[in-house]
């Protein structure tokens, strides 16, 4: 087994260009990006080598300066596997606070304006880097809380069980207000019920956790990809940039690869890094067709009905009526229409000649092509198509 090399590649995927490439800046810096590659080095160190505001999200795993006292023993005196590697080890809070600082300062440089960072703790750090999230700027959009349904018990019994870990995910400031957030699509996801910040999922276990050549797990917290497909599902689209500056075995990269999401890998453990690209290139890409995201009204483009004369699909001084016929307008030239003397915009129209309170005009008023009565948010929807295209 080849030690990885800076930059050396795991198998791309080849599913999605990367979102920034929609003009000749922005494909300048996408050409620059270690695009689906594991990067062995410290994280601090390869983000500055990495171009400002390009990528989309960043999922990071920091260690989380367990401060653990001793040896772990179950009642039956077996050593606990617990987290006791060099890389969770700080002298002080001072130094792990230094640390955090550092490698927050340097994603918040590579994340886009309107982008998103995922931070994932336990009560012994998550605090800490929450603080410093919100003094570098970086909006809070929310805490959630994984609560695991297996969760190692409390040897000890000096403590309730810690049954959960929080993940804080923050806007990269107060001002990214155009975030992915794929509302309607987490939404069925859950079977038409808003998804709720708890989730509750298992830890990492079974054939999915990678193990060594003694059968040991290869690395102490690793992550279930149950967990970052629910990430990335909820904060990215297809071709969207992930990084992840601390890799370990490559968990985001796998569900990455899988979505058709990029990623970028940082791991300073080049052993890790191995099983990690070994791991990702055995990952086979969904389709095209399932990676659609299912999408609301309320995250399609804007149209006000004025947008339709402009475009030339409906006219001033065109008559629109109701489904049946009975009910008719006048189209004026500055959007508004006129039933009879009732003049104003197209819901407030429709809503005064039913006698209602509110009305959808969109879904109310229709016009005439060719002999049929055709609903003018038919009209709005060829405008979205064209738009898109």
């Amino acid at each position: 087994m080849r030690v990885l090399r800076k930059g050396a590649a795991a198998r791309p995927n080849h599913h999605f260009s990367a979102t920034g490439a929609a003009s000749g800046a922005d494909q300048s810096i996408v050409d620059r990006l270690p695009l689906d590659r594991i990067l062995v080095g410290d994280c601090v160190a390869e983000m500055s080598k990495l171009p400002a505001a390009s990528v989309d999200v960043i999922f990071a795993d920091p260690p989380y300066n367990l401060q653990l006292e001793g040896a772990l023993r179950r009642p039956d005196q077996s050593l606990v596997d617990a987290v006791d590697d060099a890389w969770d080890q700080f002298d002080s809070f001072e130094a792990y606070d230094a640390f955090t600082r550092a490698w927050l300062i340097a994603c918040r440089r590579l994340l886009k304006p309107n982008g998103t960072i995922w931070v994932i703790g336990s009560y012994h750090n998550i605090f800490r880097v929450g603080t410093i999230l919100q003094d570098q700027g970086y909006w809070i959009l929310n805490d959630i809380v994984w609560r695991k349904m297996n969760p190692m018990p409390n040897f000890k019994g000096r403590r309730f069980q810690n049954a959960h870990e929080t993940l804080i995910w923050a806007a990269r400031s107060q001002e990214g207000k155009k975030y992915t957030f794929n509302y309607d699509a987490m939404k069925a996801f859950n079977e038409d019920l808003q998804m709720r910040s708890d989730w509750v999922m298992p830890i990492c276990t079974g054939t999915e956790r990678l193990k060594g050549d003694d059968g040991t797990k290869l690395h102490p917290t690793q992550k279930p990809e149950s967990l970052l497909h629910r990430v990335m599902i909820s904060s990215t689209v297809p071709g969207d940039v992930v990084l992840d500056p601390f890799f370990g075995t490559g968990t985001t990269g796998a569900v990455a690869r899988r979505l058709g999401r990029h990623f970028i890998g940082i791991e300073r453990d080049a052993a890790y890094a191995v099983a990690a690209e070994e791991r990702i290139a055995a990952v086979e890409p969904a389709s095209l067709e399932s990676l659609e995201l299912m999408r609301g009204r309320k995250s399609e483009t804007r149209i006000p009905f004025g947008s339709l004369l402009e475009a030339g699909l409906v006219s001033a001084g065109e008559t629109l009526s109701d489904a049946r016929g009975r009910v008719k307008a006048t189209v004026r030239a500055d959007g508004s229409l006129d039933s009879n003397g009732t003049v104003g915009s197209i819901h407030r129209v429709g809503a005064a000649v039913q006698s209602l309170d509110a009305c959808n005009g969109w879904v109310f008023w229709h016009v005439t092509r060719h002999g049929k009565r055709v609903v003018i948010d038919d009209l709005r929807k060829q405008m979205r198509t064209a738009d898109a295209a």
